[in-house]
Formats: structure tokens, C-alpha cells, sequence
């Protein structure tokens, strides 16, 4: 495939890792309160720049915010206004039985004459009080009314705020995604080989959503929530300071409790998401290795193991989710305790006629609703913690240093041949480790060029540099005589095509994984490709042809037909330059034949490096290159390296050398 990265023998080696999987962290909002969210390092720096993303988005911002304020605003007061329904109700009640005649004063002192005080002040502090008259349904109606328009004009707010803070997060995120994108493209290779591709795909996934929804809860419900406190406490401060000082003394007590129970619950969250982790990583070996453990009869052990952990999580789940579930019932309890004192001094000041029956409901409305809006801004206190977490996960890889830039004004290869010339170059992963040092090497147009050596001999990093994957240390590499650096990398690799060893196919079906080598190629340009390299005559065993869908591992063909198609691949793509990692080493000596026959196909008027582990597939190379230690030690043809008798030649007896048993005596 033409553009294709190849692996260094080094990252062949190199196992990719991958983090344990987290136990999920869902549940209400009270059930995450303790849980340790993942911390960010620099948690203020990191959030103002996250939010610095949505300075686009100012207007909306404001928007929201004017709208949170007059809809929190308008629920502030339903309250206080249907406390004065109560009032009239209750005055109504009352009026009736007492005497037409006379005013509430006069009724008051004839009450006190009686020695009955208490009423008398309670009768006094009813302002809507009418002697002798029952219930105003008017009015108590007109007050409903407005009650119902305040909620509905409430509500209508709070659905045009969560609409306009929808629509600016998503475009953040959009525009967040978008740069992340572009960035990948700009990045070195150097880059990606020291990121395991499960973490950078995370970074790029998961972590970018986490931060979508940190931003959608955190900014409505935050917002929200911190509005409705300010409002909640101003009013309950505006009714009655003394109760309201009632209220306010049980918010430490409910914040010490639940850091009690929250120290608590950790340590089992902690063990839950360690114990989920080792559970993921035995039912993933399990499946992975799932032939050897049963070549080997080890289903017994590995079903003890696997219910060992699972007795664990068991365990460790069990404990977390009952202790932090002790939260709630808790608060409950404490804002119990909370209405009870309340509603009996409320009940104290309307017997004593310094406070009316609808502010005490009021005030216990205000002071319900105003536990619930603490422990929301406590549940997204980890939220934010751990979306902030992964905005700066996703800020490593903005700021990642980018590869150098393009030349302003790059040549182009208009009619490439191929001729490529290494000039005193000199590479290396780590300063301190040279790996190829002063390399000079001239391929001329059409000559395939073979180049062996021992593992980490340099064999991949030499055509690696020849594709621009990795910037030189000192030297030139030239295309026809044009430094490769003068060269865009678009135009470049786009005369490189490329056979791996490990083959890439992706989901879709023949005719598309072979005319991704070109695009816009035609269906007869496909064909054609397809018959040089043998990949006809498979095609049309299979029920749909050229149409057949391969999936993303191309696992409904066979590796050698896999092969094939990448060769066609790179067939189509007509390139100028072409680089084969061994591409039969998997493959059965039937199959291999027609890969080979296919290669040489492909290599026809063109130059050709060729990373053999088979010496026995290079005989007809033009040149042998023997790498070690990044230093070309041999080159030649395969015939004189042999009589040589030096490094190639040792390298051949070693793969071809019958083992000869001695016979024991």
C-alpha cells in the first residue's frame, strides 16, 4: 500500500500495552459522592484553558447565564408567592369563625381580656385576615395562576438554556476533535512509536467524550446548582434570620459526615476497580489463549482463578456501594432532623404572630430544596475533576512537538525513475546510541536491492529514512538526484509503494481494499492489477466476486490471499520506488510461490528494497546489503557474498544447516 509506516523489528518486538479497565462509575448523583475521581495535575491551569475552548461560544455563555439567573430567580419566589395562597387559606379559615362586627384589633384585645394572648398575637400578625369572612377563592386563584406562569416561564428558560449550552459544547467539542485530528497528521513518527496505540486512541475517544459531558453536566447543573443556593439562603435570610441560621448550621454537620463516609467508601472503590481490572485482564487472557489452555488442560485453574477474582470484586463492590449508599439515607436523616426544628419554631413565631403560616411553608420549601442543589455540586465536584483529567490527556497531545514543517516551495517529481543515493548519512533513536553512522550507498533506477542482517541490525530504519518517517541526523538522501527533504512528503511517499509483513486490510469489500492504493482508480484498472498479482484468480471462487466485504481484519480469506491483495494494492499504485518486508513468512509454500511470482510482477522497471528474513528469496537480488549494528558490513551479489565466505555467508550456512544428531554410544 502506497503511504504505508513500516515497523521497526524493535516495535515488532515490542508488546503494546494497555491500562486495566476501570469498574464504571455510574449511579445517582448521591452514589458518586467519596468516590475518587481521577485527579488532574494541574487542575487550574488545565480547567482555565478547557474553558478557554468555549470563548467561541461567549455569547452563548452569556446567554445561559442570564437565563440561568432569571430562571433560578423566578423559583426562588414561587415559593414565598404560594406561601401567600396559604395565608389566605388560613385566613380564611379563621375569619369565619370569628365576629363580623368589630375590626382585628378590636377583636384582639377582647381575646387578651380573656386571657387568651396567644391567639390574640396570631390573629394579629395575619395580614389577609377579614373578620366574619371565609376563604377569597378569587384571590387565592390569582395567585396559583401566577405561581403555574413563573414555573412554566421557569421551565422554558431552563430548556432554552440546556438547548443553547448543548449546542456550544458540542461545536467546542466538534472544533476540539478537529484540531486533535488535524494535529495527528502533524505529528512524527518518532511520536506515535513511544504511545501505545490503546492510550492514544483513548486519548482521541474516550477521553474527548468524558469531556463533553464533564462540560454539558458541569456548566447547566454547577451553574444551576450555585444559583439556587445564593437564591435559596437569600431568601430563607429574607423570611427569617433565625431560622434560616437553624438551617444553615446543618450544612457543616452533613459536609463532616459525608467525608467521614466518604474516607470510608474509598479504600472498597479502590479495591473494586483493582479487582475489576485483574477480573478483565483473566477473562482476556483466557479468551485470547483460549486453544492453549485447552491443549493444555488448564480450564479447571483458570475457572478457579477466575472465581477467586470474582469473589473479590464481589467483595470489594458489596462494600463500596453500601457504604457510600449510607450517604443518602444519612442527609435524609440529617434534613429530617433539620425539618422537624424548623417547622417547630416556624410553628413557635406564627403562635406568637411574628411570622404568618406562609412563610414557614416557604421557608421549609426553601430549606428542602436547598440540601439537594449542595449535594449536586459535591457529585460534580468529581466530574469536573475527572473531566478536567482528560482535557489535559487531551492537551498532551496538542501540545506533542510537531514534525518539521514542509518546504515553502517543494520540488516536484514529475517522471521519477528511482534512483536513490544515501550521502554521508548518519541516523539515530538516542543521541547517546548511534545506530547507522556516515552510511554512503547509491541504487541505481530498476536495480532491487536486498537487505539482510540480525535483528536490530538497521535494516528497517534504513527504509524508513528513505520514506521521510524520521528526520536525519547529519547527510542527504536523494530521489533522482532531488534531496528528499526539497520534496513535499505528500509527493514523496506518494511514489513509495510499500508490501508489509503484516498485512492491513480494512472493512469493506475487494474492490475497494485494492483501489485504495490509487484513488480514483477504475474498475478495468483494478482488474488489471488484480491479475498481475495473482489475486484474479481467487476472486472469483469467492460468492460476490470483487464485492465480497472483508471485515476490518480481513479474517474471511486466508493469509496468503491477504497478501496478495496488499500486493495488489501496491501494483495499482504504479509507484517509482518499492519497499518489501518479507511478505512469505507466514504464508504456505503453495501460496508463497504465487506471492513471490506476484512480487516479481510488481518489481518489473522498478527499484526495489527488499527486507529478506529468507535468504533463500533474494538470489536474484542486484544487490545484497548485510547490515550490523546500522553499518552496511557486506554488499554484493548473492553468488560473491558466498564465496566471500564472510558475515552473508555465515548467515546462510546458519538458516540451511541440517542438524546432525551424534549417535550415542
Amino acid at each position: 500500500m502506497s503511504g504505508d509506516r513500516i515497523l521497526t523489528e524493535e516495535e515488532k518486538a515490542a508488546e503494546q500495552r494497555r491500562g486495566p479497565a476501570a469498574a464504571q462509575r455510574g449511579g445517582p448523583p448521591h452514589m458518586r459522592v467519596g468516590q475518587p475521581g481521577e485527579k488532574s495535575a494541574n487542575f487550574v491551569p488545565s480547567a482555565k484553558r478547557l474553558l478557554g475552548l468555549m470563548r467561541p461560544e461567549r455569547l452563548a455563555l452569556y446567554a445561559v447565564l442570564a437565563f440561568a439567573v432569571a430562571s433560578v430567580a423566578l423559583n426562588a419566589i414561587g415559593p414565598k408567592i404560594l406561601g401567600r395562597a396559604t395565608d389566605l387559606i388560613f385566613a380564611g379559615v379563621v375569619g369565619k369563625q370569628l365576629p363580623a362586627e368589630g375590626t382585628v384589633a378590636q377583636i384582639a384585645a377582647g381575646l387578651r381580656a380573656r386571657g387568651q394572648d396567644t391567639f390574640a398575637d396570631m390573629i394579629e400578625g395575619m395580614p389577609h385576615l377579614v373578620p366574619g369572612v371565609g376563604i377569597d377563592f378569587g384571590a387565592v386563584g390569582r395567585v396559583l395562576l401566577l405561581v403555574i406562569g413563573l414555573y412554566v416561564v421557569a421551565s422554558l428558560l431552563q430548556w432554552a438554556m440546556g438547548w443553547i449550552l448543548t449546542g456550544a459544547v458540542n461545536r467546542t467539542i466538534f472544533n476540539l476533535r478537529r484540531d486533535v485530528e488535524d494535529k495527528l497528521n502533524r505529528l512524527p513518527l518518532p511520536y506515535f512509536d513511544q504511545q501505545p496505540r490503546g492510550e492514544l486512541l483513548s486519548r482521541v475517544t474516550n477521553d474527548i467524550d468524558n469531556v463533553s459531558q464533564s462540560l454539558q453536566q458541569t456548566l447547566s447543573q454547577m451553574l444551576t446548582s450555585l444559583l439556587t443556593v445564593i437564591a435559596m439562603v437569600t431568601m430563607m435570610l429574607y423570611i427569617s434570620p433565625l431560622l434560616a441560621l437553624i438551617a444553615l448550621v446543618t450544612i457543616p454537620i452533613t459536609m463532616v459526615v459525608t467525608a467521614m463516609i466518604g474516607k470510608r467508601s474509598q479504600k472498597h472503590f479502590v479495591q473494586q476497580w483493582k479487582s475489576t481490572g485483574e477480573l478483565n485482564g483473566i477473562v482476556e487472557e483466557t479468551f485470547t489463549g483460549h486453544q492453549l489452555v485447552k491443549v493444555f488442560g488448564r480450564q479447571e485453574e483458570v475457572r478457579e482463578s477466575f472465581r477467586t477474582k470474582n469473589d473479590d470484586l464481589f467483595a470489594a463492590g458489596f462494600g463500596a456501594q453500601f457504604v457510600s449508599g449510607i450517604i443518602m439515607p444519612t442527609m435524609m436523616f440529617i434534613g429530617n432532623l433539620n425539618y422537624v426544628i424548623v417547622a417547630v419554631v416556624g410553628g413557635l413565631r406564627v403562635a406568637n404572630g411574628s411570622m404568618t403560616l406562609g412563610d414557614v411553608q416557604a421557608f421549609i420549601q426553601y430549606s428542602r430544596q436547598f440540601t439537594q442543589p449542595l449535594t449536586q455540586v459535591a457529585s460534580m465536584a468529581n466530574l469536573l475533576q475527572s473531566g478536567v483529567a482528560s482535557a489535559e490527556r487531551v492537551f498532551e497531545v496538542l501540545d506533542a512537538p510537531e514534525q518539521l514543517a514542509e518546504v515553502e516551495a517543494p520540488t516536484v517529481l514529475a517522471d521519477p525513475h528511482g534512483r536513490v543515493e544515501f550521502e554521508d548519512v548518519s541516523f539515530s533513536y538516542d543521541p547517546e546510541k548511534p545506530l547507522i553512522e556516515h552510511l554512503d550507498l547509491t541504487v541505481e533506477p530498476g536495480q532491487m536491492v536486498a537487505i539482510v542482517g540480525p535483528t536490530g541490525a538497521g535494516k528497517t530504519t534504513l527504509v524508513n529514512l528513505i520514506m521521510r518517517f524520521y528526520e536525519l541526523d547529519s547527510g542527504r538522501i536523494t530521489l533522482d538526484g532531488v534531496d528528499i527533504t526539497d520534496l513535499s512528503r505528500h509527493n514523496l511517499r506518494g511514489e513509495i509503494g510499500m508490501v508489509l509483513q503484516d498485512t492491513w486490510l480494512f472493512g469493506g469489500t475487494i474492490r475497494e481494499n485494492i483501489a485504495y492504493g490509487r484513488p480514483g482508480a477504475s474498475d478495468e484498472d483494478v482488474i488489471e492489477a488484480a491479475k498481475a498479482t495473482y489475486v484474479d484468480r481467487f476472486v472469483h471462487s469467492l460468492p460476490d466476486g470483487y464485492d465480497t466485504k472483508l471485515d476490518d481484519e480481513g479474517g474471511n480469506i486466508s493469509a496468503g490471499e491477504k497478501q496478495l491483495l496488499t500486493i495488489a494494492r501496491a501494483f495499482l499504485s504504479d509507484p517509482a520506488l518499492l519497499i518489501l518486508d518479507e511478505a512469505t513468512s507466514s504464508v504456505d509454500t503453495r501460496t508463497e510461490k504465487l506471492v513471490q511470482d506476484a512480487m516479481s510482477a510488481l518489481r518489473q522497471d522498478r527499484t526495489s528494497f527488499v527486507i529478506a528474513h529468507r535468504l533463500s528469496t533474494i538470489r536474484d537480488a542486484d544487490l545484497i546489503l548485510v547490515m550490523e549494528n546500522g553499518r552496511i558490513v557486506e554488499q554484493g551479489s548473492h553468488a560473491e557474498l558466498l564465496a566471500a565466505g564472510g558475515a552473508f555467508a555465515d548467515l546462510y550456512a546458519a538458516q540451511f544447516r541440517s542438524a546432525v544428531a551424534e549417535p550415542v554410544d
